[in-house]
């Protein structure tokens, strides 16, 4: 699950769509919470959102740390904290990923992430 985990910012950082999409559940019952934005439902509307961001000027990187992984039967879930670089500014954000196990093997079923205010 963690691999899963990892796969993901390297699909975020890559700006790589089909890896992205291999990350995930294509499915209606996916979420996704990008900082600032409101809650997006549903593996079409979620994937869009990462298309719209690849195509943005600047490149992000992420520096996870405070990486945390539990397992519970077929669902798994990552708190990490993404300390976020870019070319003009950094940030921080809170990021929770839940995974399911399929027969593919973990696939993405929900993630948020919420920067973190300063001070």
């Amino acid at each position: 699950m963690l691999k899963a985990n990892r796969a993901f910012y390297e699909a975020f950082e890559a700006r790589d769509m089909d890896a992205m999409s291999e990350v995930w559940e294509h499915s209606d019952r996916v979420s996704c919470t990008h900082p600032g934005w409101g809650r997006l439902e549903g593996w079409g509307v979620v994937a869009a959102s990462f298309l719209a961001l690849f195509q943005g000027p600047q490149p992000i990187q992420f520096i996870l740390t405070a990486e945390r992984a539990e397992i519970e039967g077929h669902t798994a879930w990552v708190s990490v904290d993404e300390n976020i670089l870019g070319e003009d500014a950094g940030a921080v954000a809170a990021g929770l990923n839940v995974f399911v196990r399929t027969q593919d093997g973990w696939k993405m079923l929900v993630h948020h992430s919420s920067q973190v205010m300063a001070g």
